[in-house]
Formats: structure tokens, C-alpha cells, sequence
């Protein structure tokens, strides 16, 4: 977007970076938070605790405004899946109930539904591909009345097809299903306002769009979640007054904290507060139509005797992932390590080429890449 963004980022500088679907570089100011928490711990043991739990609530705060939810709707997880898990595990589930999803999704979004499936005999109904595409209108078709729940991701980790999430709400709640979304390839990189979408569950991580460490997950749970799901696990932290540890009668916490057993990573956190901070400064919205004109302009620049571009790229479908499928009988993964030969990252995803830029890319990057593509 602006040297400033890139000159954070020494991945831009030493590399033509274009996997942050995979794992985004981390900023040297989150990299400094990190070490410095680490630091502290190192030479005073406990002696900043109340700051280390300070921070925690400080992040779950810009979370939350990023979401637009409460700060009490969040609670922090190792990763995506742990929330998924929780999700599938939490509910009460009788044989003939049945579960919507989509049939490519990534495999964090599919095998907690499957165990349902083998260990309940929930019933797996799964809508197919069309052009790139979820095929929404084959998704919604599948509901019924014995319909629990819908799992789908906001942004497809393949193609990068940004989903109808308001209208797949809209349906699950007409039924009175849960809408749970696994939102990974979207936070961070465009906005999301999950009330507004009708979501009522929705699952994360730091090491994507959010240009932080890994460790981090997020998940939310909105009221009606709550109503249905329920705890699998309880920590010392999951309690109402955790600071007490005489009293072993307290009652759960009253919100998506309960879903939290212990301390977590500190340090990730830190890290995750400065990336945060760099994303909020260059605006979500910003981030997103300048990602808009990165990839427009690569879909221009493409080879197209060589490539089709595969990834959806109507206004409302398209995101910042455009997957290449290749034409001239280069394999994907062989056209991935010619491009790393060329120190250009990108990710081979079964027949695909996917590129992913950033807020740290320019135009130069794209450039590049096309000027490379084997």
C-alpha cells in the first residue's frame, strides 16, 4: 500500500512473497513485541504478569471491534480446528440430524463434522463446485428441517470464492440452524461484521491475514452458539473469578471465555497486539480494495495461453486469492518450485497455482511473478 508497510516486512524485501494464504511474514514490530515479552519473562520470572494479562484483554478487544462483536464473544484457542472441535463436540446430536457443508472444503472444516457423522450417525450433506465456485444454490437446497448446522468458510482457501455469508444465514436461521464459519482467509485481509452476516459461530487464526505468529486462535461464539453449545473442557480460567483459587465451587463464566482453560501464549499474543495495530493503522477497508487492485491487475497481466484464471472474480465473489489453473501441461507443484527458483513463493494447491499478495506488495511483485510464470 505504501513503503512504510513494506520497509516493516523483510520477507518483501528479500523475497517476491506471495503465500500469505498459507503463512504471512510477520512485521519486525511484532517480532520485537515477541522477544521483548519473551525478555522479560527471561530476567523477571512473574514480575510483569498483570501486564502479560493486560495485553490478552487488549487484543481480545481489537478482535472483537474487527468482528464486530463484544469482547466477552471471544476466546482464545491453539488454532482454527480447536474451535471447529469445539463447535462439533459441544452440541447434543441425535441419529437423522444433519449437518451443510461444502464438499472441497479445507480439511479443519471438514473432519470434526465427519467424527459427527462416524460416531452419531449425523447425517454429512455436502453441495459441490460449479465454475470455481461454492454452489450456493445447491448449498441452501440441501436444508431441511433436521438441518443443525451449516459449516462453511468465508473465503475458500482453493480458489478463494468469498461466500454469500449473509444469505447462508439468512437460511440457516429460517430453519433455526447454526451458521459456523471458518473465517481464516478473510480476517485480516476484508472486512467482517458477523452479527450483520448471521453468523453465529466462527473460527480463526493469527498466522494468515493477521501477519501474526502462529499459536493464536480465535473464536467466537455468538448467543444463540451459546444456548447450544457447551464446554467440553474446563480449565482454571474458564471460571467466573479464576484469581480465587480457594473457592473450587465457582460457577462457569457467562460467555465465550469459559471456552478458555488456561494462561496461552503470552508472547504470541504481544506479537498478535503489534500486528493487529499495523492492519487497524492501514484500515481494513483500505487493505482490501488496494488487495482488490493487486489481483485485478494480475488477472490482466496473466498469460492466458498459459493460464485460465480459475478463482471467481465477480465484485462480490472475488478476493484477495487468485488461483491459476495452468494450460500447457506444466504441473502446479512443478510450476511452484520454477517459481521459487526464481525466488517467488507461491502455493501448489492440487491442479492450482494460488496467489495470495498482501497489504506489503506492490504492483512490482505482480509484475515479477507474471514475467516469471514457467
Amino acid at each position: 500500500m505504501d513503503k512504510h508497510i513494506r520497509a516493516q516486512f523483510p520477507a518483501a524485501q528479500c523475497s517476491t512473497y506471495l503465500n500469505s494464504a498459507a503463512i504471512a511474514p510477520m512485521p519486525t514490530g511484532t517480532v520485537r513485541a515477541v522477544a521483548a515479552q519473551l525478555v522479560d519473562v527471561s530476567h523477571g520470572g512473574s514480575r510483569k504478569l498483570s501486564e502479560w494479562l493486560e495485553t490478552k484483554e487488549r487484543v481480545r478487544g481489537l478482535i472483537a471491534t474487527m468482528l464486530g462483536v463484544k469482547a466477552h464473544d471471544i476466546a482464545f484457542t491453539r488454532n482454527t480446528s480447536d474451535g471447529l472441535c469445539a463447535v462439533a463436540a459441544g452440541m447434543s446430536w441425535e441419529r437423522g440430524d444433519n449437518i451443510v457443508t461444502f464438499a472441497h472444503e479445507f480439511p479443519a472444516n471438514y473432519y470434526p463434522w465427519r467424527k459427527l457423522s462416524d460416531d452419531h450417525g449425523v447425517e454429512l450433506r455436502r453441495c459441490g463446485e460449479r465454475d470455481g465456485r461454492v454452489d450456493e444454490d445447491e448449498l441452501l437446497s440441501l436444508i431441511d428441517h433436521r438441518t443443525r448446522l451449516l459449516a462453511i468458510s468465508s473465503t475458500q482457501y482453493s480458489t478463494g470464492h468469498k461466500v454469500d455469508l449473509e444469505r447462508i444465514g439468512r437460511a440457516a436461521r429460517a430453519v433455526d440452524a447454526l451458521l459456523v464459519a471458518d473465517i481464516i482467509q478473510t480476517f485480516g485481509a476484508s472486512p467482517l461484521d458477523l452479527p450483520a452476516m448471521y453468523v453465529d459461530a466462527a473460527a480463526g487464526a493469527s498466522y494468515k491475514w493477521l501477519c501474526a505468529p502462529e499459536g493464536c486462535g480465535i473464536f467466537y461464539l455468538g448467543d444463540r452458539a451459546r444456548e447450544r453449545i457447551k464446554p467440553i473442557s474446563r480449565g482454571w480460567t474458564s471460571v467466573e473469578n479464576a484469581w480465587n483459587f480457594a473457592d473450587q465451587k465457582q460457577k462457569l463464566v457467562g460467555d465465550t471465555r469459559a471456552w478458555e482453560t488456561g494462561m496461552g501464549g503470552s508472547a504470541m499474543l504481544f506479537g498478535l497486539e503489534q500486528s493487529i495495530k499495523l492492519i487497524c493503522e492501514a484500515g481494513v477497508e483500505k487493505i482490501a480494495a488496494y488487495l482488490a487492485e493487486l489481483t485485478d491487475f494480475l488477472c490482466e497481466i496473466i498469460p492466458g495461453k498459459r493460464y485460465r484464471i480459475f478463482s471467481p472474480r465477480g465484485k462480490y465473489e472475488k478476493s484477495q486469492i487468485v488461483s491459476l489453473l495452468p494450460l500447457n501441461g506444466t504441473n502446479s507443484r512443478a510450476a511452484a518450485a520454477k517459481l521459487a527458483e526464481e525466488n517467488i513463493v507461491v502455493s501448489a494447491r492440487g491442479p492450482l497455482l494460488r496467489i495470495a499478495p498482501h497489504f506489503f506488495n506492490d504492483f512490482s511483485d505482480i509484475e515479477r511473478l507474471a514475467a516469471n510464470l514457467p
